[in-house]
């Protein structure tokens, strides 16, 4: 039997944004990855949906005291969001059987939201 689970977040962008100036590169490089950092390109709408959908993908997984890196959002090339999940969160995800998960971004004024839906087996 397959079961649903929902994720979703709501962030400030403009506490990402002061983390970012507040922190810099420490922030930055503890949340995360290279890739994601190099697509948000220090643009605080990216960075805070970005945010949004791993606090998202925690929720949706119970991923509870996993690593922000351990959690990535990817951009394909036709446009669409994929989200990879690496090290104890993949290993969490493969517990709960995560065989499928989807993600959807938004951005508007000063708030980034994300939802993140997974079908498990468990």
């Amino acid at each position: 039997m397959s079961r649903l689970r929902v994720g979703i977040d709501l962030v400030q962008i403009s506490r990402i944004a002061a983390s970012v100036d507040e922190f810099g590169d420490r922030f930055l490089e503890r949340v995360f990855t290279p890739t994601e950092r190099d697509y948000a390109a220090g643009v605080a709408e990216r960075l805070a949906a970005r945010f949004a959908a791993k606090e998202a993908a925690k929720k949706a997984l119970a991923l509870d005291g996993i690593g922000w890196r351990d959690i990535e959002v990817r951009r394909g090339p036709t446009g669409a969001l994929d989200l990879y999940l690496h090290g104890a969160a993949r290993a969490a995800a493969d517990a709960l059987g995560a065989h499928d998960l989807a993600l959807s971004m938004s951005h508007e004024g000063d708030y980034a939201t994300a939802i993140v839906i997974a079908q498990c087996s468990r």
